[in-house]
């Protein structure tokens, strides 16, 4: 059975910062896309970063120069790291990994993590 665990969330300072993890277990080919979404209160899911396997990463707008996303593909993880957080970061911060399993592509979620950035 293919997880994706997150850790890494909690509560800080803005300006401060906080470094997520996610890391893919059981049985699978490969990973392609590995990324991270979130979802603040009232709002829809968005996309914070994606990374393909040996590409290039997207970010999105709103957090480009400050959050840097990367993957261990030995280690089956993918990391964000979060720097001079504001208040408008806080959500909930979802894992996103494409693996490819026998049965064919899949996409799997997390179980997502609170990220809180007090002002």
């Amino acid at each position: 059975q293919v997880q994706l665990v997150e850790s890494g969330g909690g509560l800080v300072q803005a300006g401060g910062s906080l470094k997520l993890s996610c890391a893919a277990s059981g049985t699978f080919f490969t990973i392609y896309t590995m990324g991270w979404y979130r979802q603040a209160p009232g709002k829809q899911r968005e996309l914070v970063a994606a990374i393909p396997s040996g590409g290039t990463a997207n970010y999105a707008d709103s957090i480009k120069g400050r959050f840097t996303v990367s993957r261990d593909n030995a280690k089956n993880t993918v990391y964000l790291q979060m720097n001079s957080l504001k208040p408008e970061d806080t959500a909930i911060y979802y894992c996103n990994g494409a693996l490819q399993l026998r049965i064919g592509a899949r996409d799997y979620w997390g179980q997502g993590t609170q990220v809180t950035v007090s002002s």
